[in-house]
């Protein structure tokens, strides 16, 4: 989250904390929970599955989680909660120069996990300093607002079911140039849980393929309520199409002799008193 969404009041309050406050002066109706913990942690990974199964209202099963956090260890956690409990989330990511970022879908068992294709840190075993040392990460606000933009953007795609959804967007703020494309699962992931979920919607349509069938069903519904409503026509009124104006031609003959003796302005001037 950009530092920009703080303000110098809030020092001394965690992040979550800090947010929750400013979300809650935007609409008070907002019914927001916050929990400052390390969930890579054996006792708050459980947590993290309880909110997640139990977190929506009713003590029923959240709709979608994004995933806004700083570092890779915390990204696995939430990508093997979700694995785990087939639970599509939303990652999201700045670089460390904030000249570029990211957002990806993940649909356990349809899309690629976040571990199905680790980076360099992560096979060298070191995923719990993925950061490097002596490095600190920029905030460029107009990198993080892109992003986030993009983010709920997407989140609304995904809840309110309208658009295209956008699985792997990638930004590059030196050329402001895009990419947008979806990444398969890996089938030598090695978070078993993906693992498991690939194996069960091999033979599905799954989650991609039921969205598709729905935004269709949509369009054809809403094409089918613009058409007349009302099929009486006591006056035979008649839309008809307007008959194209016929295409006028001039044909101009000169031999060459003549053209040897007439110069350009008196050939424009025969034209136009055609």
């Amino acid at each position: 989250m950009n530092r920009l969404f703080y303000t110098p009041q809030q020092v001394g309050l965690s992040k979550v904390e800090a947010a929750r406050e400013t979300l809650q002066a935007i609409n008070p109706k907002v019914v927001i929970e916050a929990y400052n913990a390390n969930i890579t942690t054996a006792e708050n990974y459980e947590h993290l599955l309880d909110r997640i199964r139990r977190g929506g209202l009713g003590d029923t099963r959240i709709s979608l989680v994004l995933s806004c956090v700083d570092n890779y260890a915390a990204r696995m956690s939430i990508n093997r909660a979700c694995n785990d409990i087939d639970q599509i989330w939303f990652e999201s990511g700045v670089s460390e120069d904030a000249m570029s970022s990211h957002i990806q879908v993940m649909i356990p068992g349809e899309t690629a996990c976040f571990a199905c294709a680790s980076p360099l840190a992560i096979v060298e075993n070191n995923e719990g300093t993925i950061k490097r040392e002596g490095v600190c990460a920029a905030s460029l606000p107009t990198t993080m607002g892109i992003t986030a933009g993009f983010l709920a953007q997407n989140a609304l795609k995904y809840l309110l079911e309208f658009g295209d959804l956008t699985y792997l967007l990638s930004y590059n703020a030196r050329k402001d140039f895009f990419s947008n494309y979806m990444l398969r699962p890996n089938p030598e992931c090695k978070d078993t849980f993906c693992l498991k979920r690939q194996a069960e919607k091999t033979a599905t349509s799954g989650f991609v393929g039921r969205r598709e069938e729905a935004i269709k069903a949509k369009i054809a519904a809403a094409n089918a309520d613009a058409e007349p409503k009302h099929t009486d026509n006591e006056w035979g009124i008649e839309i008809v199409k307007e008959p194209e104006a016929p295409v006028q031609t001039i044909e101009v003959k000169i031999d060459a002799k003549e053209a040897e003796q007439t110069n350009l302005e008196d050939l424009m001037s025969r034209l136009k008193n055609m």
